[in-house]
């Protein structure tokens, strides 16, 4: 593992079925936690963490343990002990990542380049990205579709509804700044 932690990789999320495409790139190390991938995962994002999560690779899936599995069994291994460099180890492989159960947010998370380590970038960072990702708790990509409809039509029957809802939304919106604003704010 010594040599993992003197590379850094580029990975490119993307959330599966939306068209125009919602992606991020961003650099982590491999040594990263699948655990704190997570966590850097819903900033580059721009998830709120109010659901639960799991990554897969091939037929294993990977969560953080809950009180709960005593009664109802695990869903995977516990993704605190599993760093992503044991996953992913060349360019082009890729996990799937799963947020909230409910809407079913599947992305694809690849790793693109292996770089040489550079002390002088502050990891996690993102590096592009492209739209806003969908609000929470609007339905998986149906209803955000739905949603995206009533909110630019102004006679649409949930027209109002959704603006009380959600205010203001440009599915075009994505700043860099902000995004690593937040991963600086996290992991001082």
């Amino acid at each position: 593992m010594a040599t993992a932690r003197r590379r850094t990789y580029q990975l490119r999320v993307a959330l599966s079925g939306a068209k125009p495409p919602i992606w991020r790139r961003f650099l982590v190390s491999p040594t990263v936690a699948l655990s704190e991938l997570h966590e850097a995962l819903q900033v580059v994002m721009g998830w709120e963490n109010s659901h639960l999560h799991m990554f897969r690779k091939g037929e294993r899936r990977y969560v953080v343990p809950s009180p709960f599995d005593d009664d109802f069994g695990t869903l995977g291994l516990d993704a605190r002990k599993i760093r992503l460099g044991q996953l992913l180890g060349k360019p082009k492989d890729w996990i799937a990542y799963l947020y909230d159960f409910g809407d079913s947010w599947r992305h694809r998370v690849t790793l693109q380049k292996i770089l040489p380590y550079d002390p002088a970038v502050r990891l996690p960072v993102c590096i592009a990205g492209k739209r806003s990702c969908p609000p929470e708790d609007c339905g998986g990509l149906w209803g955000y579709y739905e949603m995206l409809e009533a909110l630019g039509a102004p006679g649409h029957e949930r027209h109002e509804d959704m603006v009380d809802w959600i205010g203001s939304f440009d599915p075009d919106d994505f700043s860099i700044d902000d995004v690593n604003a937040q991963l600086r704010a996290r992991w001082k």
